[in-house]
């Protein structure tokens, strides 16, 4: 007899009560699956990416991890990672960082699952299938939750969002370079690699 295939879109969210333990389990059992919860419950289940944003996701970490190797401040994360913000929605931001002060406050337990904080610094770069509205929404939820600086890099329009604790989003037309400014003192994004 043939198992029955059930097909998804892409992008599908379901409102659903998980503890964070019990998300951790649906996660660990569906390793193939990407998922993120909203602080309202909805489960997000997405798709890996294609070739283009996956290579230019590398870049990203890949320049981050440089900086961070030479000056050994925190940790970076690329986009498998989760963290459960304090806001109890569970997110994994396309790279991320962390100072070395609130790594090493968590349990080696801790570390080992989705880490239960929101990151310092936070990249979201737009793939086809997102919508600005809902990364906008993203971008802003990550640092109402504590983080420090975040950038949502779209590539269709050549535009990168800065987004500040308590400050305006500042909107950069085709810039070919970002700092990291106090948050990441000394780390520039060469952003001729990912347009």
């Amino acid at each position: 007899m043939e198992t029955p295939t059930i097909y998804l879109p892409s992008r599908l969210e379901l409102k659903i009560n998980l503890t964070d333990e019990q998300f951790w389990q649906l996660c660990q059992e569906n390793d193939d699956l990407r998922f993120e919860k909203s602080a309202t419950g909805e489960l997000i289940i997405m798709s890996p990416t294609g070739g283009n944003t996956g290579k230019r996701n590398v870049k990203i970490t890949t320049q981050l991890d440089i900086w961070n190797s030479q000056n050994n401040l925190g940790e970076v994360f690329d986009s498998n990672t989760g963290f459960i913000l304090p806001n109890g929605s569970q997110r994994a931001p396309d790279a991320s960082w962390l100072s070395r002060e609130k790594w090493d406050t968590l349990t080696l337990e801790e570390q080992d699952k989705f880490l239960p904080l929101c990151p310092d610094f936070v990249v979201e770069l737009m793939s086809p299938r997102d919508t600005l509205e809902k990364t906008r929404t993203k971008m802003r939820e990550y640092i109402e939750n504590g983080a420090k600086l975040g950038w949502l890099i779209n590539r269709k329009k050549r535009q990168l969002e800065i987004y500040r604790p308590e400050q305006g989003v500042e909107i950069l037309e085709n810039p070919q370079r970002v700092s990291g400014e106090n948050i990441l003192p000394g780390f520039v994004l060469d952003l001729t690699l990912i347009w």
